[in-house]
């Protein structure tokens, strides 16, 4: 195995004075000495050594990334996962059936041997960071501008690669400051992780998608895993003979409870912000992208609860797939509100300004904006249309998997010397079919095909249409200003694609052939729209993203010469390890409203709707409130249990499931959510209104112990009452 140098890498752009208070989502292995020492005059009580360090177990060896696409956190010596329940949600779901209903029941195992196995769940642990933008300058340094977008994540691949080459790691060479700088992440994954634990989902998911992004919050958002490893502590397949990994560092749990003004530090792995957009990119998004994508997903809701009101079966079966949707669709409604409530694009147009000001008689520099508004102005009529294909046309899950395809039917037509290509592209269609046809709800997707369908031909302009589709529609199912036109065009897509019919579709793949394909009525519609996107207009999207790119990196490079020196500057989030601190945080979002810092469980009771879709309560956590049987989690202060509690960390998609944590390091909550009227957070942070929204982990070691039963899992933490 190839033996690694550890580089602690000096990054003096980051290192200056801070800028606003609890903004700035920090990599925390290079704190400056500034950085940290804010971090102690707010509360923090431990050394850098102790967050980060190569040579001793610290806080950032138990941080992991879950999934692929969220946090989890170490919370004992045998491997003990804490995570989001909606970040555990899709495991949950795959362990679930109708007799053994995980989602609505819960489940609880009380031994390692009852724990279930999460095909395709892994987590990944830290492993080292460098600084590699030498090398990347290199390899790019010859590559005209307008080619770098394209080619340079394959560069960035094959870098990584070579890194690890041999070495069992993985790496990702990410940008930061819109490649400005690059940096070489290395990580070791684990591959053997099991479902311990997760509560009912009416407290796992308690308030659904009426209380998402809203504060007060009563949200028991939570659930346990475990990772394994093989005999050597290494990472493995699942094998009944792996035992729980023993990781270098585990975090403490405190039961002591939190107070207004605490201090707090939350770690993970925030997915993205984009805080250095443009006026011209704030205004496309509030005006076009935002809206489109709220109108289209909104619609595939409607017609995806229906079905799973009416069956358990359905309920399990599209559970993960419509979280998902509904996720950012509650977001970026919000989003465009608060963007547009807070002045956001008058805002950049004023930074812009005084960009422009400091820029006068630099070349490189002086005339940028009127390169971005020329970029923007071209790109703008065509941007509603490419929205509509993705969570339009493409947001039907059998129109979407159609196009996957595309390769399938490329392959083929290619000449009898490229038969590897099609065995390749053979053996990614029977995979891609299998978790589509497994997750395919037919009734909800043939209202969702019928909608977007019209959608399109409504909303979008006639020229940007797909030549004759829907002249083809017209003259088969009817006149295209009517719904039921659409309805029948569905109908019949839905009623003779082999995509739906499992012999058929076997029949096909054993065998396949480019005219039986493009037959195919769903094949040839993903066909159609695809195809008349890629010969009209995606030469001028990819233009238009190359100049972006090449505009940014240029951009971001002039503001790094303006701040030198006068505040800090964090790097964009990218899923890339980040802790970002505050405290413990009342607030008024409006007049006359002010909202405590914290929920409590005679909260939940008042929001308790016997029988509600969202509302509902186990018996056992109704029974358990009235009688005060609250055990060793209950808060002095208020005598009850403490639900949720808000912050004023700087956090965003990626970072759900994230340990908060005290001054000393010890586990207080995980973060799962932020606030609704600081939605703005991905491209304007609010240092007013913005609020982290946490579950307090008494509550969810309340649950565990006293609704599940599972004192074994509390019996492997280690709690801190003092």
């Amino acid at each position: 195995m190839k033996k690694f140098t550890f580089i602690l890498v000096a990054c003096t752009i980051m290192l200056k004075p801070m800028a606003k208070a609890d903004e700035g989502m920090w990599l925390p292995m290079l704190l400056g000495e500034q950085v940290y020492a804010d971090m102690v005059k707010k509360g923090l009580k431990v050394t850098k050594e102790q967050l980060y360090s190569m040579n001793q177990a610290c806080i950032k060896d138990a941080i992991i990334i879950f999934g692929g696409g969220c946090t989890g956190e170490i919370v004992s010596k045998e491997g003990l996962i804490f995570t989001n329940h909606h970040c555990g949600y899709g495991a949950i779901a795959s362990a679930s059936s109708v007799e053994h209903n995980y989602l609505k029941d819960g489940f609880w195992a009380k031994s390692k041997a009852e724990e279930i196995y999460s095909p395709g769940l892994t987590v990944q642990f830290l492993v080292k960071i460098a600084d590699v933008s030498n090398q990347v300058s290199e390899k790019i340094k010859d590559i005209p501008a307008k080619e770098l977008n394209q080619k340079l994540p394959a560069i960035l691949n094959e870098l990584a690669n070579k890194e690890t080459e041999g070495t069992g790691f993985e790496a990702r060479i990410v940008p930061m400051f819109k490649g400005n700088q690059y940096l070489l992440f290395v990580y070791e994954r684990y591959k053997d992780v099991r479902l311990v634990g997760t509560p009912p989902e009416n407290i796992g998911k308690f308030g659904g998608d009426t209380d998402n992004w809203e504060w007060p919050r009563h949200t028991g958002d939570f659930s346990i895993f475990r990772v394994y490893a093989n005999k050597e502590g290494k990472p493995a397949e699942y094998s009944a003979d792996n035992v729980p990994l023993k990781p270098k560092y585990s975090l403490p749990v405190s039961i002591k409870g939190v107070k207004d003004g605490d201090y707090t530090m939350i770690w993970g792995y925030p997915g993205g912000t984009n805080r250095y957009e443009t006026s011209f990119g704030v205004k496309l998004k509030t005006d076009i992208e935002n809206p489109s994508l709220v109108s289209l997903r909104e619609k595939r809701l409607e017609f995806m609860l229906k079905e799973m009101k009416k069956d358990p079966a359905v309920k399990i079966q599209l559970a993960s797939y419509y979280a998902q949707v509904a996720n950012y669709w509650k977001f970026f409604d919000g989003e465009s509100k608060q963007l547009l409530k807070h002045k956001v694009f008058e805002e950049k147009q004023a930074d812009e300004k005084a960009f422009t000001t400091w820029a006068s008689g630099k070349p490189e520099y002086e005339n940028l904006f009127k390169e971005y508004e020329k970029i923007y102005n071209e790109w703008r009529p065509y941007a509603k249309q490419l929205s509509y294909m993705k969570e339009g046309i493409f947001g039907s899950p059998l129109i979407a998997f159609a196009n996957t395809l595309l390769a399938l039917d490329n392959a083929l037509s290619q000449k009898e010397s490229y038969k590897e290509g099609v065995t390749k592209a053979i053996e990614t269609a029977k995979s891609a079919y299998e978790r589509f046809i497994n997750s395919e709800n037919v009734a909800s997707d043939k209202n969702i095909l019928a909608f977007v369908t019209e959608a399109f031909y409504t909303d979008i302009d006639a020229s940007q249409h797909p030549a004759g589709f829907y002249e083809m529609i017209n003259k088969k199912f009817g006149d295209l200003k009517n719904k039921s036109t659409y309805e029948s065009f569905s109908k019949d897509v839905v009623s003779n694609t082999i995509l739906l019919d499992k012999t058929k579709w076997n029949n096909f793949i054993s065998n396949p052939d480019t005219a039986i394909l493009r037959k195919d009525p769903a094949f040839s519609m993903a066909r159609i729209f695809s195809t008349n996107f890629n010969l009209r207009y995606a030469t001028l999207f990819n233009e238009f993203n190359n100049q972006n790119f090449i505009l940014g990196k240029t951009y971001l490079k002039g503001v790094l010469e303006m701040n030198k020196g006068k505040k800090a500057m964090y790097p964009d989030a990218n899923f890339t390890m980040r802790v970002s601190y505050g405290k413990v945080n009342s607030y008024s979002p409006k007049d006359a409203v002010n909202y405590n810092y914290y929920t409590t469980l005679s909260g939940v009771l008042d929001k308790y709707k016997p029988g509600d879709y969202e509302f509902d309560l186990p018996t056992k956590l109704i029974e358990l409130a009235k009688n005060k049987d609250f055990g060793q989690y209950a808060d002095a202060t208020t005598k009850d249990i403490v639900v949720g509690f808000i912050s004023s960390n700087d956090i965003t998609g990626g970072n759900s499931g994230s340990p908060v944590l005290n001054g000393k390091g010890e586990l207080i909550g995980l973060a799962f959510d932020g606030n609704y009227e600081a939605l703005s957070h991905k491209i304007k942070f609010d240092k007013d209104l913005n609020r982290t929204i946490n579950v307090d982990i008494r509550y969810v070691l309340w649950v565990v112990d006293k609704i599940g039963g599972a004192t074994n899992i509390i019996n492997e933490l280690d709690l801190r009452k003092m």
